[in-house]
């Protein structure tokens, strides 16, 4: 499955590069690989899983909908503006003003919701039922874990041109769908890459569900981190993540504005706090991580700019070594 949603973002999506920096490597004590989904179309991975899934829809769909803080809403908008359907996105009230806006630039009808009072799922179901909608979940779907997966494809690929056979793969984790699209991808890629989950404190459901074995819920609530708060892993990803991934990883908020930082000044990438987890783990989490190599995902960089200007106010990541 992930192979054939691979051949169909062929032409569609864009092969995001596999970055490195001396400065980052001497950070954290090892090689740093960086998959640079920041630069995805939407800013983030999101639209892989979403042109997978919505390339997926039965003849006659009339539109699709979808849950989402902002990375999801803006690669399923697009991706089904591609395919000249309507989309309607469900976004909490909180969610970053600069993802809302882009949404809506892409064309996507906006419902906004209180995620502390109202059910999404509910409302969702009712919009869906009476507007004959496909429901395009941000990761619980077979379709769209398929479509990230197609991001570990390109790991494989990459890190062997680096001459990296074995290294583990960080992964920015909130419902899982990123992360179990790569294990799967890199099971039969590349077995000798073990996959790990990060995720910022205090929303660590996924690193604490690991460690337990079973799914552990955390109160559903806002974070700075918001691309990757989720209350518990899902359905279909929970069993792959046991599978497939060692030991979680968790970072502070102070982390991942740390890391923003320093892909900024050594790489020149712009992420947004959720996307900057992996990348933290790697460099001020060294004694959690084995091997001589480690690869990250910088997997969005959609960012209000007052969360840019707090992680620049912290001052210059490289002198936190």
């Amino acid at each position: 499955m992930i192979s054939a949603a691979a051949q169909r973002l062929e032409g569609y999506a864009r092969r995001t590069p596999l970055l490195s920096s001396p400065f980052l490597d001497e950070i954290a004590g090892r090689r740093v690989f960086v998959k640079a989904e920041c630069l995805q179309h939407t800013g983030s991975f999101k639209f892989r899983g979403a042109w997978s899934a919505i390339t997926s829809l039965p003849k006659g769909a009339r539109g699709v909908i979808a849950f989402s803080s902002g990375n999801h809403a803006q690669g399923v908008t697009y991706a089904a503006g591609l395919r000249g359907l309507p989309a309607l996105i469900i976004m909490p009230r909180d969610a970053p003003a600069i993802k809302i806006a882009n949404t809506r630039a892409l064309g996507g009808e906006v419902v906004l919701y209180d995620r502390t009072r109202e059910d999404r799922d509910v409302l969702g179901a009712a919009l869906a039922a009476e507007r004959g909608l496909e429901l395009i979940q941000p990761f619980d779907h077979a379709q769209v874990i398929a479509g990230q997966g197609s991001v570990g494809l390109e790991i494989a690929e990459q890190a062997r041109a680096e001459g990296v056979d074995e290294a583990q793969v960080l992964v920015c984790c909130g419902g899982g769908g990123l992360t179990s699209g790569i294990a799967l991808a890199l099971e039969r890629q590349a077995p000798q890459m073990q996959v790990r989950t990060v995720e910022p404190e205090g929303f660590d459901d996924v690193a604490q569900s690991l460690a337990t074995g079973q799914v552990v819920e955390n109160p559903t609530r806002s974070g700075l981190c918001d691309a990757i708060v989720t209350p518990r892993p899902g359905k279909l990803t929970w069993p792959i993540l046991q599978r497939l991934c060692g030991p979680g990883l968790v970072v502070s908020d102070s982390d991942a504005l740390r890391a923003m930082v320093l892909a900024h000044n050594r790489l020149k990438l712009v992420l947004e706090p959720g996307g900057a987890v992996a990348l933290a783990a790697a460099l001020f989490h060294p004694g959690q991580i084995s091997g001589a190599a480690v690869i990250v995902t910088a997997s969005g960089g959609n960012v209000d700019r007052a969360v840019l200007q707090s992680a620049f106010a912290q001052g210059d990541g490289d002198a936190a070594r």
